[in-house]
């Protein structure tokens, strides 16, 4: 009898040996059609590849002109449960985030440098990220729309956007 293997060799092998073709291809004759990222997701640079398990996240929209009580039991937190999201990152894991708009960056270089350090596997996201070049530098793997220079955290007026699930 075969021993089990584990995530990491898993991921390893996967990783060095499959490509998304491939995976995809696997997962339609199993009946799991449509798995692949909107065409808009692609790697921050071309030879980043992501594998581990997912830890979704759930972004959104959040307006400052608003009375306190219309804000929710998130509206005090700042970045919401953003921060609490990142520090739960297990090794191996993959933040998938989606849900606000393309207004804001999801992702930068100091969420990279944390994920980075708890030994996640990469950060996909549906949407922009900020400090492109100093994720490059981390060689933290991304996946995402695009990059932006705006900012993500809050202002003394308008909108931003706050993490407000996460499984």
């Amino acid at each position: 009898m075969t021993a089990p293997i584990s995530d990491e060799d898993l991921f390893a092998s996967l990783r060095d040996h499959l490509f998304t073709a491939v995976v995809g291809d696997v997962l339609d004759r199993l009946g799991h059609r449509r798995q692949f990222l909107p065409q808009a997701i692609r790697p921050l640079r071309e030879n980043m590849r992501i594998v581990g398990r997912a830890m979704p996240v759930l972004e959104a929209d959040v307006f400052d002109d608003v009375s306190d009580l219309s804000r929710g039991p998130l509206g005090k937190m700042p970045f919401g449960l953003m921060l609490d999201a990142l520090d739960d990152l297990k090794p191996g894991e993959i933040y998938v985030a989606t849900g606000s708009s393309l207004n804001y960056a999801l992702w930068g270089e100091l969420m990279s440098t944390r994920a980075k350090h708890l030994r996640a596997a990469g950060a996909i996201l549906n949407g922009y990220v900020r400090d492109a070049n100093g994720i490059e530098a981390l060689n933290f793997p991304d996946l995402l729309q695009g990059t932006l220079r705006a900012r993500s955290r809050p202002s003394r007026k308008g909108n931003r956007l706050q993490v407000i699930h996460r499984d």
